[in-house]
């Protein structure tokens, strides 16, 4: 199954076309294209460089939550989300340390850049952790996916619980063609950190399994594409169990997916390596609600993949 993703980063270095992004970094991409993983085959997560599943996990408790505060992801080591809310601390007016925007880069070596701005980043991450009134501020990314999913805004200035209610509708009625959660709500895009890249995804059962299907608009094919295969796969199994069902099959429809030109040499090696089989995902069945598993109630067997391969994130 592995060889679907590689299939999908084969053909974006051999037909994708270039583009400007939003970053400035250039980007080759395609669009639209699809991948699908039998999950009772295995859990998907790549082995042809190491993807720490511990992200994966404390992320998705994250989403699950509600919450859109990077201090629960910092409680847990997880930093992936780091960089948006720091740049949007670094452009406020309480802000008073050194120039961290691209003005501030072109004005010294990279290198310089780089040390000062993971120096700064870490005393921001740290004072999250230790003021709160800093954190309540400053660690809010917006209505992000966990809003979005958990506390969605109607005009009427009610909230929708679109997880929950999506659980229910599986649980009463499975045949469903309106088992979908939307992270895409155009009145707050604005005040997101980052719009939604995995925009929407749709549930299916038949034959007693539960199958999920996500649209993603925008598709980091190296470094986010393999978090958000494991996610949904996670969120699939999560909700499977719930709801008395079986996994089926992950499906993940991708729009603009593309690979940024600082991830090309990256990508070569993974594809060099050999698919080694994945791993096997073993949840905590005493815990009935997606939302009571903590991340000591997840757990992965047998994960043997090669040695991670880094990259630089664009933000």
């Amino acid at each position: 199954m592995e060889q679907e993703y590689l299939n999908l980063a084969k053909r974006i270095l051999d037909e994708g076309v270039t583009k400007h992004d939003r970053t400035g970094t250039g980007t080759k991409s395609v669009f639209g294209h699809q991948m699908r993983f039998d999950l009772g085959e295995g859990f998907p997560l790549l082995t042809t460089k190491r993807v720490p599943f511990s992200l994966i996990k404390s992320e998705l408790l994250w989403f699950l939550k509600g919450d859109t505060n990077i201090k629960f992801l910092l409680q847990h080591n997880n930093h992936i989300w780091d960089e948006w809310a720091f740049e949007r601390y670094i452009k406020s007016s309480d802000y008073t340390g050194p120039d961290m925007t691209d003005f501030g880069r072109r004005a010294v070596k990279d290198e310089e850049f780089n040390e000062v701005y993971q120096k700064e980043l870490k005393e921001f991450c740290d004072k999250i952790l230790s003021d709160d009134v800093f954190a309540s501020k400053y660690g809010e990314l917006g209505n992000i996916y966990g809003s979005q999913w958990r506390h969605w805004k109607t005009s009427q200035g009610e909230t929708i619980d679109q997880l929950q209610d999506v659980i229910d509708m599986i649980k009463g009625n499975p045949d469903s063609r309106r088992l979908i959660v939307s992270a895409w709500n155009p009145e707050d895009i604005p005040n997101m950190a980052l719009p939604p890249c995995h925009t929407l995804f749709q549930f299916y059962v038949a034959d007693g399994k539960l199958s999920c299907q996500l649209y993603q608009r925008s598709a980091d094919v190296f470094l986010g594409v393999p978090f958000n295969i494991a996610s949904y796969a996670l969120l699939t199994h999560l909700i499977a169990h719930e709801t008395g069902l079986e996994v089926g099959d992950f499906v993940h429809t991708l729009g603009d997916a593309h690979l940024y030109s600082n991830h090309i040499d990256q990508m070569n090696e993974q594809l060099s390596r050999d698919v080694r089989e994945f791993p096997t995902l073993e949840i905590n069945k005493e815990k009935q609600s997606i939302f009571e598993f903590e991340m000591e109630d997840i757990k992965l067997l047998d994960y043997k993949p090669h040695p991670t391969i880094k990259a630089p994130i664009a933000v």
